[in-house]
């Protein structure tokens, strides 16, 4: 049950992806901004609403 939960209805592809992403933004990103512009924070409000879809659309077939 565990690793089902720790996968959020993402597919690999976009796991990596994001991993990926937020790893060369941590690196590479800029030095600090507001909450509104920050590329790691709308990376993770992106990947927060992506994971509430993918439960909203489990969630009726169970």
């Amino acid at each position: 049950m565990s690793s089902s939960k720790s996968r959020d209805g993402l597919s690999i592809g976009y796991r990596i992806g994001y991993r990926i992403r937020m790893f060369v933004l941590t690196i590479f990103g800029p030095a600090q901004l507001g909450e509104s512009n920050d590329p790691k924070a709308r990376l993770e409000r992106e990947r927060a609403a992506r994971i509430a879809r993918a439960r909203a659309g489990s969630s009726g077939s169970d």
